[in-house]
């Protein structure tokens, strides 16, 4: 039994001045993914800091429009929730494409954005892992590389990030609000992750101790025409091969905007900017959803291994494209 001290604050403040005030302490809302690197020997923390306690968890419309969605909502709830599945239902489907039932009534929403990003080597302490222990190197760069990154990765580290969801948050322009000593700010879901870099054991841009406390979605009309569409090895409880967040803004048979997002493919969450230029403004065509992806996933770099997952990704985009773009 490896021993641990076990603090519930009755305050957000409390809670960063408890995990600031420590190298070694970590938050715990659903632990889902916390509680599996502690039994691995992954994370040794020495204080576990609960904060389900601090009224985090409520759903609430904007006066201006948009949702504030709770740090500690759990996953099944949100994918419930009415205002998500009418006016976002990327977000919706994203949650529902993540994990198993059990751990969607567990899991929550700042804990799936926190979940490390890993490997098959980083879960295996036996194995040598940059992200776990800096310097050491990576063994996915020589082992097995059917599931590296295509896109984002360094020498350092190719990990996928795994969250479904942060994938949706991003193709809606969501925002983090994030609390720490200093003060609050706020940041982009597209702007929270780090490309690993020469340092991929730092998966955020959050510093020790900074508490998301919520998740904000603005009012963007397109959102309601969006979709996730995931492919993987089974129908649940796997992470992606390759998926796409998508939503549109149509004028007859013309795209006026699109938002696209990339996962099972980066390090982190992909903003395909590059795809997004080229549908702006264009015809709602299937070559013109071609060259889209060709745009974007002319950048990726493959192994023999892993090169299946670009041409899987080009057809997931058409297809989910094509999709959206027929619906009136």
């Amino acid at each position: 039994m490896k021993p641990f001290r076990y603090e519930r604050p009755s305050t957000v403040r409390e809670a960063v001045a408890l995990v600031e005030d420590d190298p070694g302490a970590v938050y715990v809302a659903g632990g889902t993914n916390l509680f599996d690197h502690l039994k691995l020997g992954i994370v040794d923390s020495r204080l576990l800091v609960d904060v389900t306690g601090l009224s985090l968890d409520s759903v609430d419309v904007l006066p201006g429009g948009g949702l504030r969605m709770g740090a500690t909502v759990r996953n099944a709830d949100l994918a419930a929730h009415p205002e998500v599945r009418e006016h976002y239902p990327v977000v919706s489907q994203a949650l529902l494409a993540g994990a198993s039932p059990q751990l969607r009534n567990m899991a929550t929403l700042a804990g799936n954005l926190m979940q490390r990003t890993r490997c098959p080597y980083f879960l295996n302490v036996e194995t040598r892992c940059n992200k776990r222990d800096p310097g050491s190197g990576c063994a996915a760069a020589e082992g097995h590389t059917e599931h590296n990154a295509v896109l984002g990765a360094s020498e350092s580290c190719a990990a996928v990030h795994p969250s479904d969801l942060a994938v949706a948050l991003c193709a809606v322009d969501a925002t983090v609000c994030v609390l720490g000593r200093a003060g609050t700010r706020r940041i982009p879901v597209t702007s929270l992750y780090r490309l690993p870099g020469k340092h991929p054991e730092r998966d955020t841009v959050l510093g020790h101790g900074e508490l998301i406390t919520a998740v904000e979605l603005p009012a963007l009309p397109m959102a309601a025409r969006s979709r996730y569409r995931k492919v993987g090895d089974r129908a649940s409880f796997t992470f992606a091969l390759v998926s796409v967040a998508v939503a549109v803004d149509t004028d007859g048979d013309r795209i006026r905007d699109a938002r696209i997002v990339f996962g099972g493919l980066a390090t982190k969450p992909w903003r395909a900017t590059r795809a997004e230029a080229v549908l702006r403004g264009a015809p709602a065509t299937a070559d013109r959803f071609a060259a889209a992806a060709f745009e974007e996933l002319s950048a990726a770099r493959t192994t023999p291994a892993n090169a299946y997952r670009v041409p899987l990704a080009r057809d997931t985009l058409i297809a989910t494209l094509r999709d959206l773009c027929e619906e009136r």
